[in-house]
């Protein structure tokens, strides 16, 4: 089954030409609705949803969803859906697609965007070549999704009731067309602020409770604990980090040498293919940073104190390769030439969403690489690959 390769090359450099970082997406938003039009979808199905609304981060749009209504011999099959994600990293801000052979490469010290331009590519594709070749296929909902990058809320808050109740999903993302993405880790995303008291560090260093020392030992205590980085327990595996430490409002954690530190921020993350196992991850963070506390005190007998939260980001999953999308999958990226590789992945999904939502869905990739650095660069082989996939998945019987 052929598809128009050059179009779909086009379409994805006009995509990444386009900025759309996690949060700000209403300009590619506009854009991947201009190419919908272009390509023979009706205006009357393509529409925002109010998701934004509900997600606790500021969001200039919701989710782009279109619906495509069946045609011929399987019009009245049940309805299946097609995604991705429409936002970038931030490091993709002021990126400069070019042309380098069976490659795009960046001609700006940034990433590029093909996580996820490459996904917005293959869908409007999807839409472009069903359209042109009048192809049978079962109704489709295309959903393209806002805030992945940041916390998977598009996929999240998306009302379930307005994909159309497809039977199952197929998300385009990261890396090679083959692979066949069935799983995915769970995450928590937690913070700590911590409470000292300040003092004048060289007149009398003793009043003061050290923040940053409450830091220092509730590190020490998950490192040696064993909880830090590759968390092996057992058979139990995960992993975890920690990330920016503040003073708050990404201040610098205590404003002079000379003051004994009063207040630290502190965020990071756990995660786990086991769903109990990445919660552990957290509560030993949690244990550690509260035992710190109390340890840091100073002449009048005060100690400081810590105030935990944690928050799930996303849900492990693994779909059994017996269930009906796991199986089109496979087949369909055997059909297209590829060697279809099972697999799970170790970072969330907007899938991981999808599947707690009760639509199972398989993540393939569409030819990202290096993706979330300025080495980033598309394999055009594979994305051509992935395009001709979606077309297989919309209309195989």
């Amino acid at each position: 089954m052929s598809v128009d390769t050059q179009a779909a090359t086009d379409r994805l450099m006009r995509f990444l030409a386009v900025e759309g970082v996690t949060g700000k997406e209403a300009a590619i938003g506009r854009e991947l609705t201009a190419a919908l039009r272009e390509s023979g979808v009706p205006a009357g199905a393509i529409r925002l949803d109010d998701a934004n609304t509900r997600i606790p981060v500021p969001t200039e749009t919701g989710n782009l969803i279109v619906d495509l209504p069946g045609r011929g011999a399987m019009h009245n099959q049940p309805r299946i859906m097609f995604m991705t994600h429409m936002d970038t990293v931030p490091l993709c801000a002021g990126a400069k697609p070019k042309r380098s052979g069976r490659k795009i490469v960046n001609a700006a010290k940034t990433a590029l965007g093909g996580d996820n331009r490459c996904g917005c590519g293959v869908l409007v594709t999807l839409a472009a070549e069903l359209a042109k070749q009048q192809l049978d296929h079962p109704p489709i909902t295309l959903l393209f999704c806002v805030r992945e990058e940041s916390g998977l809320y598009g996929a999240r808050h998306v009302k379930t009731e307005e994909l159309g109740s497809p039977v199952m999903a197929f998300n385009y993302d990261g890396g090679s067309a083959s692979n066949v993405t069935i799983g995915a880790v769970g995450a928590d995303r937690w913070n700590v602020e911590i409470f000292g008291r300040a003092s004048h560090a060289g007149v009398a260093p003793e009043r003061g409770i050290s923040s940053t020392m409450i830091l220092a030992l509730a590190l020490a205590e998950v490192k040696a604990g064993g909880w830090f980085g590759k968390v092996v327990k057992g058979k139990r595996q995960g992993t975890s980090n920690v990330g920016p430490v503040t003073g708050g409002e990404g201040r610098p954690a205590g404003d002079a040498t000379n003051v004994v530190t009063d207040y630290v921020h502190v965020r990071g993350e756990s995660r786990s293919h086991d769903g109990k196992f990445f919660k552990e991850i957290t509560k030993a963070y949690k244990a550690a940073f509260e035992k710190a506390a109390k340890r840091v005190k100073n002449t009048q007998g005060k100690s400081g104190r810590v105030k935990f939260k944690a928050e799930t980001d996303y849900y492990p999953f693994r779909m059994k390769e017996s269930l009906p999308v796991v199986k089109r999958a496979i087949e369909a990226v055997a059909a297209v030439g590829g060697t279809p590789a099972v697999r799970a992945a170790n970072g969330g999904l907007d899938a991981n969403w999808m599947v707690r939502h009760g639509i199972p869905t398989v993540t393939f990739g569409a030819g990202q690489n290096e993706a979330h650095t300025i080495d980033e660069w598309i394999n055009l082989d594979e994305y051509d690959r992935a395009c001709a996939l979606a077309l297989q998945l919309a209309t195989m019987r």
